[in-house]
């Protein structure tokens, strides 16, 4: 497991647990005592208080006031967090809507200068529109989580990406494209990109995506892609 994923994994059990012992920390997030015994250290370092109680009923609990003195996001946790407002939004559905964006406002400002413009790259890709009335949205399923942190690389460094892909048909195949841009049509989302096998453009239900992999050593240039009438660039302040 990432080390980053363990460690928030370990302030949630920390926060949902109370007091708790290394042994079950450990078992919880599925690490050595060792490891969990770093991890708490590591999370010291970032700020956090995290109280240990010697003797027999005592444990480990973290302050509930305790909070990390440096944002750790990433750019594709923001990037998924302003991805997910623009979505509702798109579908008419985000009440409190000047909270998130005040909010994610905030996020922003916690980032590095060189994160805010990979972040502001990231959002050039993304455009929004309304789902036509006749596509079949039954068979929606969930997207692989490893695609957001594949588009990273593809979208930032312009690499190919490789992946399994399944149509309507159910058929399956595998191919290799140059990502150009994500399309939210709520509740569907779609990876645009140019297909060289092709030579055209194919547009990739996200949920119907599996096993994305960003190919080292490959590169592309930006096209530009001729959208239809209603979809629209994602634009924040």
């Amino acid at each position: 497991m990432d080390i980053r994923i363990r460690q928030d994994a370990v302030v949630r059990s920390l926060r949902r647990n109370g007091t708790t012992t290394i042994e079950d920390l450990a078992r919880d997030v599925g690490a050595s005592r060792r490891t969990v015994l770093r991890d708490i250290a590591a999370l010291r370092d970032q700020g956090l208080v995290i109280h240990s109680e010697p003797g027999r009923g005592g444990g480990l609990s973290l302050d509930p006031q305790s909070v990390q003195a440096t944002a750790r996001l990433s750019v594709p946790e923001v990037f998924a967090l302003l991805i997910s407002v623009a979505s509702m939004r798109a579908a008419g559905n985000l009440p409190f809507s000047g909270l998130a964006d005040s909010g994610l406002a905030k996020i922003e400002k916690a980032l590095p200068p060189d994160k805010v413009r990979d972040l502001r790259r990231f959002l050039d890709c993304l455009w929004v529109g309304p789902l036509a009335p006749q596509v079949d949205i039954s068979d929606r399923g969930d997207m692989d989580p490893a695609l957001l942190p594949a588009f990273e690389p593809a979208f930032l460094d312009r690499r190919q990406l490789r992946f399994r892909y399944r149509d309507a048909k159910g058929n399956a195949t595998e191919r290799q494209v140059e990502p150009q841009a994500m399309l939210i049509l709520p509740p569907l989302w779609y990876l645009v990109a140019w297909d060289p096998s092709r030579k055209d453009f194919r547009h990739f239900r996200m949920d119907r995506i599996s096993a994305p992999e960003c190919l080292e050593g490959t590169s592309f240039n930006r096209r530009h892609v001729p959208f239809a009438d209603g979809v629209r660039p994602i634009r924040y302040a």
